[in-house]
């Protein structure tokens, strides 16, 4: 197996970079809390008008692709805060979660549990739960087999579009159904975790026995393929082009994606992702300041490249580890570098 050379652990970036970095920058970023109204109100102003029939057919569409929009900034918002860098009241934080995740069914104790313990401790190692298949794997498990094949973004197939639009929402049921077994919750929380999910679905059923049919499917239905889009964009790009690692190494590991500054603002700054892999409790508002420093003592393994570029890259690539550091399509042979620090591409 081909390994990545000179692997740095998490430790040592934080234990050079956090003397170098102001206590500002680990302030919670509390305005940040009022997305949260704002964009509520906005989905509400948004799906009234497509409940009642107020505006023409075909104005119909565009706010349910707002109302999408508007779920994947809600996301945004309960990532942040289930992190501790908006609030550090626990039972505010699961308030905030529970909205935010509404859209998509998730638990925030088993996002707690799946993405901030397991994920974050486990980043592109063979434990981590949001990691693509190694070929070891995909010979092995006809169910990983079908996963890559059917729904996979790589190869220029264009089914491969189906993981961007149905891919959070299937992801997180994939993980609530396997807690147990792969230990993100103890039967307690995942029992917890099946019931908050319960509240979230019956939630949307209320709504659509009281807006029926065809209005449910332009205020929930739609948008929440946007909204899987626009987080699953994101999501995507922050490490599935990267190398495996043996330890957890952000920078070797993780991707980070620029955007437009509107884009940057309403996602909260979620392209920052190496530097929130090397911070994850600090609110992403201060990323910028880590990325300078962290440009400025390792500008050769610093990753990054802008979202587009990112998403080509996905889409022409391949979703298999062959080696840590090659991926590769098992269907026509097809092999593919990761990314690694000073590859040519990456921005410096």
């Amino acid at each position: 197996m081909t390994d990545v050379a000179h692997l740095v652990p998490r430790s040592a970036y934080v234990h050079e970079l956090r003397p170098q970095l102001p206590d500002s920058a680990f302030a919670l970023a509390r305005s940040r809390l009022l997305f949260l109204p704002l964009y509520i109100a906005l989905i509400v102003a948004a799906a009234l008008p497509i409940a009642r029939g107020w505006v023409p057919w075909f104005v119909v569409p565009l706010l349910s692709i707002a109302i999408g929009a508007l779920f994947a900034g809600l996301t945004f918002v309960a990532h942040e805060t289930l992190h501790g860098g908006i609030v550090r009241n626990k039972a505010l934080q699961y308030a905030v979660g529970w909205i935010g995740f509404l859209p998509f069914l998730i638990s925030p104790r088993l996002w707690i549990g799946w993405h901030n313990r397991s994920h974050h401790a486990n980043t592109q190692l063979p434990e981590d739960p949001d990691g693509y298949a190694t070929l070891e794997r995909y010979h092995a498990r006809r169910s990983t087999r079908f996963s890559v094949d059917a729904f996979a973004l790589g190869c220029r197939r264009w089914r491969g579009g189906l993981s961007l639009i149905l891919g959070f929402t299937v992801q997180s049921m994939d993980q609530l159904f396997a807690a147990r077994e792969k230990k993100l919750l103890d039967e307690r929380g995942t029992r917890l975790a099946f019931m908050e999910t319960g509240l979230n679905v019956l939630a949307w059923l209320a709504l659509a026995f009281v807006v029926g049919i065809v209005p449910f499917v332009f205020i929930f239905i739609v948008p929440t393929l946007i909204g899987n889009a626009c987080v699953m964009a994101f999501i995507l790009t922050n490490h599935s082009l990267s190398a495996r690692v043996s330890i957890d190494d952000p920078l070797v590991s993780g991707l980070s994606v620029t955007t437009s500054r509107l884009l940057q603002w309403l996602s909260l700054g979620f392209g920052f992702h190496v530097e929130h892999h090397l911070f994850p409790a600090m609110s992403t508002r201060h990323a910028p300041a880590v990325r300078d420093l962290v440009r400025a003592r390792w500008p050769h393994r610093y990753q990054s490249m802008s979202l587009g570029q990112a998403l080509y890259r996905l889409h022409c690539t391949a979703r298999v580890y062959k080696t840590s550091t090659t991926l590769c399509d098992p269907i026509t042979g097809a092999e593919f570098a990761t990314l690694v620090p000073g590859t040519p591409s990456v921005d410096q």
